[in-house]
């Protein structure tokens, strides 16, 4: 580790202790507008943090991943929309930080690569779905979240590709730990959830 990645990890183990503190991720109804919809993909970590994680890949091995993101996020949107969900979801959307940031590590490409980072999306818009506002503001609220997450992701990427390569890894491993960190939590509320 070089003295340019030791502050990045050190303050990412902060947050991350941070975050274990208090691992609840506040999912419910979201304010309607374009102010409610650009500010609620930044309000939940576990969004922020898949944000990131895409935008970090993307630096990392492709910006072609954020295409895939893209693509996720529609399709995440419509079932959101359509009301579907599934079982421990959350879990899911927490895990699939770790395997994005994971994978952008291991320098993979292609198809499988794409399709993991368009699954993670997908999970997190489901969810964003769900919250989402169901009257006249929807599509500008769909609006208001889209321009921010694209900010992030654009933002990350473009941040880390000016940086030396340690900065988007030691990013990647950072990301990896949240995002099971999350998980964790997640499971615990479940446990928890259940034993009552």
């Amino acid at each position: 580790m070089n003295r340019l990645t030791a502050p990045l990890i050190a303050t990412a183990a902060g947050a991350v202790i941070l975050l274990g503190t208090n691992p609840v991720l506040a999912h419910g109804a979201a304010a309607g507008g374009g102010l409610g919809g650009f500010t609620h993909p930044l309000l939940g970590p576990d969004h922020l943090f898949m944000l990131m994680a895409v935008g970090t890949a993307a630096s990392l091995l492709s910006l072609r991943l954020l295409l895939w993101a893209l693509a996720g996020a529609v399709l995440g949107a419509a079932f959101g929309l359509a009301g579907l969900n599934f079982a421990s979801a959350e879990v899911l959307a927490a895990l699939s930080i770790s395997a994005v940031a994971g994978l952008s590590l291991l320098a993979g490409r292609g198809a499988v690569v794409g399709a993991v980072v368009g699954s993670g999306v997908a999970i997190h818009a489901m969810l964003h779905g769900l919250e989402a506002p169901q009257d006249g503001s929807t599509l500008i609220w769909w609006g208001g979240a889209l321009f921010s997450s694209a900010l992030v992701c654009g933002g990350t990427c473009l941040l880390l590709t000016k940086l030396p390569r340690s900065f988007p890894r030691a990013a990647a491993i950072t990301l990896v730990a949240i995002g099971g960190l999350l998980a964790i939590g997640q499971l615990g509320l479940l446990a928890s959830g259940a034993a009552t």
